[in-house]
């Protein structure tokens, strides 16, 4: 539930994808009309309209950067084409206790269309009407750039945060939240581009990662007629569980962290800053080869057998290894959480290059960070969460764990692409590989589901991105392509800032990228997919 950003461009060819063949065109004076605008059938109110140039800078929106002011940097131009913003909001009603609800959403309608419509997945709980810039996964070139009609919505209601849950207490608002608004929403959005340029669009198209990757699989399963290409990055999926697996973490590393002066445990300090650097020392010295190269990543993800007890100290605890009580509460916390029948509540998390991460959300070795904030105490009773889990009607409502068969999707020609962070510290990389392989047996097995779903695992990325990875990648090219020309995406190549100058193959699951034994192994191109 949450969001960040990503990028780059495939190993199959980093051209550009053609624009679709019909393309049309939009003008200030057509924006400004777009006031009266109305949509037979739907109770619209239009909020505002309003055309920017093209370069015009980006607008804000909930953690951008202040746009101007007395002592502030004047806001950077940006590259994208001149277009019209159009704010709407449908179903606008009194809800529970008087609150006000409906469902804002802001399209943007390049002047020059090339027929083509992408939804922005949310984040978070929502609450609020992000910029339609379509920049999730997309490499360093937007959806709106590339002359994509975006659209955005805050989901049905309004929040003063990114997890102001008081909407909660509404029923329409949770069923909005959950599921309704975003098929509402592309509904009408793509209603709106068809009378607007005169066309409806070729191609519809979906990406998010957090909550939007949540969204995106429920397009899949509720509305598999609506899009014919899918984005799903580091899906909040079943976010209740997902919480015991955070919790479980910190409340294991609790055990062992010191306390502060109200008596309250210290989790990111159960280990000092040099036992960090020991763990992640030892990690890379067992796994960082597997791939056939040392470069402080590690991608062949399924051959690392990393054991902390290989840290412990000979004798005296000193900073150049780990306590044995440091050591199994490691183990026992990246195991995962287990009920008192030993059953698996959640997915444990993997031992990877991005768990001692402080950019962004806090990696795993440091407690992680529990959404909304808060401690997660000492020890923790998993019977009793998992009940609580179970019985959340909310999770029922939003989850899209379970539902596993997508033939109607894949059977009209849908494309479905995941991708997770393998250091995520709030969603387990084990828990989408899971349902991808579930999904992958109810479909017909890896032969048939290749046709139109793959997974990438990105090494050493955190929650949508960041992290000690290479997460700049352009998987829309990718899924256009697969839809348009049907060239399906074996590999994406990726490179991040964190590596200047450095390019690798994300392949496909369950493949990894693997040296070649020569060439420059900063270049993609001298690394291949293997098991």
């Amino acid at each position: 539930m949450r969001t960040f950003l990503i990028a780059s461009c495939l190993t199959i060819a980093c051209a550009s994808v053609t624009n679709a063949q019909t393309p049309a065109r939009t003008t200030p004076a057509a924006c400004d009309a777009l006031k009266q605008l109305q949509v037979a059938g739907v109770n619209l109110a239009v909020t505002k309209t309003e055309w920017f140039a093209a370069g015009a800078p980006m607008a804000g929106g909930r953690g951008a950067a202040p746009a101007g002011g007395r002592g502030a940097a004047p806001p950077a131009p940006s590259k994208l084409p001149a277009y019209c913003r159009l704010d709407a909001m449908i179903d606008r009603r009194a809800g529970v206790k008087g609150v006000s609800y409906g469902i804002g959403f802001a399209l943007a309608l390049p002047e020059d269309w090339n027929g083509r419509f992408l939804f922005q997945g949310g984040g978070g709980l929502n609450g609020s009407v992000q910029p339609p810039l379509g920049a999730s996964a997309a490499g360093d070139t937007p959806a709106l750039q590339r002359g994509f009609a975006v659209v955005s919505t805050d989901t049905g209601h309004q929040g003063t945060g990114a997890f102001d849950g008081s909407f909660q207490q509404d029923q329409q608002a949770n069923l909005d939240f959950a599921y309704a608004a975003i098929g509402r929403v592309a509904e009408v959005a793509k209603r709106i581009v068809a009378q607007h340029y005169g066309k409806s669009p070729d191609r519809s198209y979906f990406a998010g990662c957090s909550t939007g990757g949540r969204e995106a699989m429920m397009m899949t399963q509720r509305y598999p007629l609506h899009f014919d290409g899918v984005i799903s990055g580091a899906p909040a999926m079943r976010t209740a569980y997902s919480g015991i697996g955070d919790r479980w973490v910190a409340a294991t590393l609790n055990e062992i962290a010191p306390k502060n002066a109200q008596g309250q445990p210290v989790t990111r300090d159960a280990l000092s800053e040099s036992d960090k650097k020991v763990v992640i020392d030892g990690l890379l010295n067992a796994c960082d080869a597997g791939d056939g190269v040392k470069d402080g990543m590690i991608f062949n993800i399924n051959a690392c057998k990393f054991d902390p007890k290989t840290l412990v100290c000979k004798g005296n605890k000193t900073d150049g290894c780990l306590s044995m009580a440091q050591a199994t509460t490691l183990e026992k916390a990246f195991a995962g959480p287990k009920d008192s029948k030993g059953r698996q509540v959640y997915p444990g998390f993997l031992f990877d290059a991005g768990i001692s991460s402080t950019q962004g959300i806090a990696g795993l070795l440091h407690g992680g960070q529990l959404v909304g904030g808060g401690g997660a105490g000492v020890g923790m009773n998993v019977d009793e969460a998992a009940e609580r889990a179970t019985a959340d009607p909310s999770e029922a409502l939003s989850s899209t764990a379970r539902w596993t068969n997508l033939n109607t999707f894949s059977g009209r020609g849908g494309k479905l692409i995941f991708w997770h962070g393998v250091s995520d510290p709030w969603f387990s990389a084990l828990d989408t590989a899971d349902y991808y392989e579930r999904m992958t047996k109810a479909n017909g097995g890896p032969e048939q589901v290749r046709n139109f779903s793959r997974l990438y695992m990105v090494p050493g990325a955190g929650h949508c991105g960041g992290g000690p990875s290479l997460d700049t990648f352009d998987a829309l090219s990718a899924v256009v392509r697969w839809v348009e020309q049907g060239v399906a995406p074996d590999s994406i190549t990726a490179t991040g800032r964190a590596f200047p100058g450095r390019s690798r193959p994300l392949c496909a699951y369950p493949l990894h990228a693997q040296y070649k034994g020569q060439g420059n192994p900063e270049d993609a191109a001298n690394f291949e997919c293997r098991p």
